[in-house]
């Protein structure tokens, strides 16, 4: 970095860095405990293979201006599952080789909050966990029942992996955990669903959260599991239990801690839980509370810009068109309309894409392909503009699944294509046409 350290010392790219203070550097957690230091001696590996030692005084916790290729410092590590659920084994051939990756790296749950199985956990992982204080980890439990693990997994390890858990939460760690639950229709729901829940609840308080998920199932399962979807009635079910076990830990231990991700409500046709419910959004990540928090964030603004442009609203005149998934299409549905009810002469088409690349059990919009909604919206009215959500793309890119771009939608449809944050407060700005504030 300019002006840095490592700019005076003439560490360029290209560079490898060995050691600190003669310790191995083996990844970014490594370096970011060491550099802390007054003091330091690092080692360095020039691209001509010439090794420089360099000694630095510096102020504690001042920065070398040192960045690296790869964030972690270190190859990602694979899974070694072979998950009865796993999504990336239900997708086609053909697509871009990165998707095909499936992580299974605890330093990533930390870094971007991916979740982790405990599988590929060492035991000196466990002590680097302990002694860099890192946290939240993320951890995807399926169940607490080890052969019935064991089986979801494709591990035969996997049952014993969970026994990690005690060390990372035993008292005095400090280390936080959220967690997940994968659910397989007739494999871990029912009384396996009970069963887990009973026994993650030893863990609290550093276990804050575990999130139920259901099993996301493509049209691509020839040779895998036999797995079924959940119906409405199974949903309703699943609601029921979640919600018992949340007044239970919620009487003895002031969070609610279990919590059912949006998908059970709408599939069971039932409103969504008040905030208070999902204890400051911590699983929001996993699809927990999004619709809640985009909800009340939408009336707060439609609040807010009514106080802004009183009469003048019933004045707005655009035509506008937004392109969702089918989970949350009547959601996005009510929430155009009311807007169309405030300013008449606002037109909003809502329209919603059937996944018909994966198969129309995938409703998520984040699982959208380009090609499906060019091939849907080709010859409908869109307006001035189009807006498409923000989880279709891939962080920092501009394409979405199928390598479709953000142009090529527009080309193809002949239309500006914009994209909307996955924000209440944005959503109503849009559907306005103000200014966000």
């Amino acid at each position: 970095m300019p002006g840095s350290i490592a700019e005076e010392l003439n560490i360029e790219p290209g560079d490898f860095l060995l050691k600190i203070n003669d310790e191995i550097i083996e990844d970014i957690f490594d370096f970011q405990y060491m550099v802390q230091e007054d003091h330091l001696d690092i080692l360095i590996r020039k691209a001509d293979g010439e090794e420089w030692l360099l000694d630095i005084d510096k102020d504690f916790d001042e920065e070398l201006g040192i960045e690296f290729e790869n964030g972690l410092m270190d190859d990602y590590r694979s899974c070694s599952n072979k998950c009865i659920f796993c999504f990336i084994d239900q997708m086609p051939k053909g697509m871009r080789e990165t998707l095909y990756f499936k992580d299974d790296d605890s330093r990533l749950s930390f870094l971007q909050g991916n979740y982790v199985t405990l599988t590929n956990m060492s035991d000196k992982d466990i002590d680097r966990i302990l002694k860099y204080h890192l946290s939240p980890i993320n951890v995807s439990f399926q169940t607490t029942n080890p052969e019935l693990r064991c089986k979801m997994l494709g591990n035969r390890f996997a049952g014993e992996a969970l026994k990690k858990v005690d060390r990372l939460c035993a008292p005095g760690t400090g280390i936080e955990i959220n967690g997940q639950i994968v659910l397989c229709k007739g494999v871990n729901d029912g009384d396996e669903l009970e069963r887990s829940i009973s026994d993650l609840t030893k863990y609290i308080p550093n276990l804050q959260s575990v999130s139920v998920v259901p099993v996301g199932l493509s049209k691509y399962r020839d040779g895998l599991y036999p797995l079924e979807p959940f119906d409405s009635e199974d949903a309703k079910k699943v609601i029921d239990e979640i919600e018992s076990w949340q007044k239970k830990i919620y009487a003895e231990h002031g969070i609610h801690f279990i919590h059912a991700s949006d998908e059970w409500y709408f599939l069971a046709g039932r409103p969504f839980p008040e905030e208070e419910r999902y204890d400051g959004y911590i699983q929001l990540e996993n699809g927990v509370g999004m619709m809640r928090l985009l909800i009340n964030e939408f009336d707060e603004a439609v609040e807010d810009i009514k106080q802004r442009y009183g009469d003048k609203l019933k004045d707005f005149k655009q035509e506008i068109s937004i392109a969702t998934g089918r989970l949350v299409y009547p959601c996005i549905k009510e929430l155009a309309d009311k807007v169309s009810e405030i300013s008449p002469g606002i037109k909003i088409h809502v329209y919603e894409i059937i996944n018909e690349f994966f198969g129309e059990r995938i409703t998520v919009s984040g699982l959208l392909t380009g090609q499906d909604i060019i091939k849907q919206l080709k010859g409908r009215e869109l307006g001035q503009e189009l807006f498409l959500p923000e989880n279709l793309l891939r962080s920092g890119e501009d394409y979405l699944l199928d390598d479709v771009t953000i142009g090529d939608i527009s080309k193809a449809l002949e239309v500006p294509v914009g994209i909307s944050k996955c924000d209440g407060h944005y959503l109503a700005a849009i559907l306005f046409g103000v200014e966000p504030e």
